[in-house]
């Protein structure tokens, strides 16, 4: 009687793995398709003018694969670039210095705000001087990218493109990582997977009858057009000042602001960071997973159960189901497994990555589990998101805005 209890419960836990997995696979926004890419554009009359911001701390190691590539845009409209060193100690400032004087190209301003007041995270402390200074130049758009974004020529002119085209306040582009090291392949796609699941790309520039935005609001930091407007009336970055996922912070405020707002692949926009061994990914990750479930126990405990249910039960059903002679509960757990495997080919097939990784997601999501609980941890510990010699507080113990 305990083991017909025992397999009934397993083949019941395994029917609940394979029911979210149909749910996830129809009604999530079709997350794990990878077409969603710059939305359909022409070429305004007239170019409308651009200040590109770069926050840059400690950037020496990556700088020179991608700046370049800012200051050598093919745009035809009038355009210039800031980088914002954020009290770098590799010498970045004169770096990018050196950098324009030997590509030429696009000008570019190199400053430094000092170091950010409390409630201001380095980056966005950093964002901020940068529009301040851009705004001397009463741009139309800002593109705010990372300091190891590498843009194809036509980068700039694309999205400006688009953004006029589509009537967005928004457009970002989520940079294909650079996937080279085995924890990489392993690990990276299963990272844009993870994001695209929690925030679908096509739910984020859908618009609803009546003209109004939906409510889900993401974008990918490394590539963020703004309309300069929009920033100022949404108070960005002073609304977000202490946002450790910074971009997904300014995608809500935009649509707070009455904003459109849309993300997607990018196709020549890239990093160039490496992230060869696990540790450093596993710092990437931690550093600001437990801020993204807002620093929440409940949350915490909700994500863990509903990883192990969605990713980790199905390969146990199988093993579990072929230990005890459950046929019935070893299949349902691999018809959630293929399902499962299903949905994650495309992103392997967008990374150009091997397909006999699929299988392996479950693995990969044991890894995020333990990052996610790890970044708990670390902030209940008082090292809470910690990135390049900072460690920042949740936002409820920083002081108010005077």
């Amino acid at each position: 009687m305990g083991q017909t209890a025992h397999v009934s419960a397993l083949l019941w836990t395994a029917a609940g793995s394979l029911a979210a997995w149909w749910w996830l696979l129809l009604c999530q926004g079709f997350f794990w398709r990878t077409d969603v890419r710059l939305p359909p554009r022409r070429d305004p009359e007239a170019w409308p003018s651009v200040c590109v911001v770069v926050p840059a701390r400690d950037e020496a190691a990556v700088l020179p694969a991608a700046l370049p590539s800012l200051l050598a845009q093919d745009y035809p409209g009038r355009a210039e670039v800031f980088l914002v060193d954020d009290g770098s100690r590799d010498g970045t400032g004169e770096l990018a210095r050196g950098l324009a004087r030997r590509h030429g190209g696009l000008p570019l301003t190199v400053d430094s705000p000092g170091e950010p007041p409390a409630g201001w995270t380095g980056k966005l402390w950093a964002v901020r001087h940068g529009i301040g200074l851009a705004r001397a130049r009463a741009p139309e758009y800002l593109l705010l990218t990372d300091a190891d974004i590498a843009h194809a020529p036509d980068s700039l002119r694309q999205l400006v493109a688009a953004a006029r085209t589509g009537g967005y306040d928004v457009v970002s582009q989520m940079a294909r990582l650079r996937v080279a090291s085995r924890w990489e392949r392993l690990v990276v796609p299963a990272f844009v997977y993870f994001f695209a699941q929690l925030y679908p790309f096509r739910r984020i520039g859908k618009v609803r009858a009546g003209g109004k935005a939906t409510r889900t609001a993401a974008a990918a930091g490394g590539c963020v057009l703004l309309r300069a407007e929009t920033a100022e009336r949404a108070r960005i970055p002073d609304a977000i000042r202490h946002a450790v996922i910074d971009d997904v912070a300014l995608a809500r405020a935009v649509k707070r602001a009455g904003g459109r707002v849309w993300l997607g692949l990018a196709d020549r926009v890239e990093s160039v960071r490496p992230y060869p061994r696990l540790g450093d990914l596993w710092r990437m990750v931690a550093r600001s997973a437990y801020a993204q479930l807002r620093h929440s126990p409940v949350l915490l405990a909700g994500t863990v159960a509903g990883l192990v249910l969605v990713y980790l039960v199905p390969p146990a059903a199988v093993v579990a189901g072929l230990a005890a002679g459950d046929a019935a509960a070893a299949a349902v757990g691999a018809a959630a497994w293929l399902v499962m495997t299903g949905t994650y080919v495309p992103m392997l097939r967008y990374y150009r990555q091997p397909l006999r990784l699929a299988p392996l997601l479950p693995f990969t999501a044991f890894l995020y589990l333990l990052m996610t609980v790890d970044s708990a941890v670390r902030h209940h510990r008082g090292r809470g998101a910690a990135w390049k010699g900072r460690t920042y507080a949740r936002p409820e113990a920083l002081p108010e805005e005077g």
